[in-house]
């Protein structure tokens, strides 16, 4: 049953504060996903080298490395070099790549030419954040790159998440492009 005071007070000439600020919170709530980090990008690189990382590198981009790049992306690649850090066999990735509409960064852990672990940063679409899992990421363990720029064993899907996983996909395989670039 409806209180009978607050028909009384919908029935007056002015309406309560509350009611206002309900309405223009409505109108004004931000609908937008604001980016979600899990972890810095500092405090990976930090855990991937037990917290004595070694200084930063850099990966030009050269013609070559640039259309193989654009094959695994499926678009020119927006970045010229990429920084990294490398330790004995050891090569550590943060890249971004995007979702649907927004960059998801992750970081990527390369030891002896294969994935050692897959790390969602930080996720800024409004759907497809499962892919932050460990459930999901752990399958790319292991994971290498063959002659035709696919990963060597296959990654399953999200449902409602297809576009976040072709993403992390798409990095997990440029990562160890790059890191076959710099073991040459």
């Amino acid at each position: 049953m409806v209180n009978p005071n607050f028909i009384t007070l919908l029935r007056g000439q002015k309406p309560p504060l509350f009611c206002i600020l309900l309405v223009i919170s409505i109108f004004f709530y931000p609908t937008t996903p604001q980016a979600e980090t899990y972890l810095p990008p500092e405090d990976f690189i930090n855990n991937s080298f037990n917290g004595n990382p070694p200084a930063t590198d850099v990966l030009w981009i050269n013609k070559s490395l640039r259309q193989q790049a654009e094959k695994i992306l499926a678009h020119k690649p927006g970045f010229l070099r990429t920084r990294y850090r490398k330790q004995d066999s050891k090569s550590v990735w943060i890249l971004d790549e995007i979702g649907k509409t927004k960059p998801i960064t992750v970081g990527i852990v390369i030891n002896q030419g294969k994935i050692e672990t897959v790390k969602v940063l930080s996720f800024r679409e409004s759907r497809g954040w499962e892919v932050k899992h460990d459930f999901f990421t752990k399958q790319y363990i292991n994971a290498q790159l063959k002659d035709d720029l696919q990963l060597n064993q296959n990654i399953d899907g999200i449902s409602g998440a297809t576009l976040s996983v072709r993403a992390v996909t798409k990095l997990a395989k440029l990562a160890l492009l790059f890191d076959q670039e710099i073991r040459q």
